[in-house]
């Protein structure tokens, strides 16, 4: 029987390669952690969302472009919301990959009707301005819906944005992920 087979040779600095590999395995462990809340928050985000478009239904009277553009606005106001309520990019991605998930699993017609990719960029061009981003967007609602300079639309856009984005805020903070 050859016990030296059985015997390992530490390295120069065994202690220091423990307290590595234990940092590291803690790291790992914490990540996971943080990525699964940040896909939590996409997720209830979602639902949120998903119960405010179920609630605004489109009839005859031709208020159809309304109910697009506010879930355009609120799918907005969730994805700036996670880039600038999560504390780092990652979940922030994270965080808007599930409540797209949500979304296309879940109620596939408000999926589609929600991310209209020529409608963000001018809600991004307001956003972006960084001044008087309320306002901005509120404009920018009412452009969309086709009511430009219209107050009432102005309004309406301009807490739809607050309202949606002090969710996401709020949310963000539930799951432990704000950055504030």
């Amino acid at each position: 029987m050859n016990f030296d087979s059985d015997i390992k040779i530490a390295g120069d600095k065994p202690s220091i390669d423990v307290k590595r590999n234990k940092i590291l395995a803690e790291n790992t462990e914490n990540n996971a952690a943080e990525r699964n809340a940040a896909r939590n928050l996409g997720r209830a985000v979602a639902q949120i969302f998903s119960k405010d478009a179920t609630n605004f239904k489109y009839d005859d009277d031709g208020d159809y472009d309304m109910i697009i553009e506010r879930r355009l606005l609120l799918s907005f106001t969730a994805t700036v919301g996670f880039e600038r309520y999560c504390a780092d990019d990652t979940d922030a991605g994270i965080a808007q990959k599930a409540f797209l998930d949500y979304l296309k699993e879940n109620n596939p017609e408000i999926y589609r009707t929600s991310a209209d990719t020529g409608a963000f960029s001018f809600y991004y061009l307001a956003y972006r301005r960084g001044t008087e981003v309320e306002r901005r967007i509120g404009q920018t609602f009412a452009m969309l819906c086709s009511h430009d300079g219209d107050n009432v639309y102005q309004e309406l856009g301009e807490a739809l944005y607050c309202w949606f984005s002090s969710v996401v805020k709020e949310q963000t903070e539930r799951f432990s992920l704000s950055n504030k």
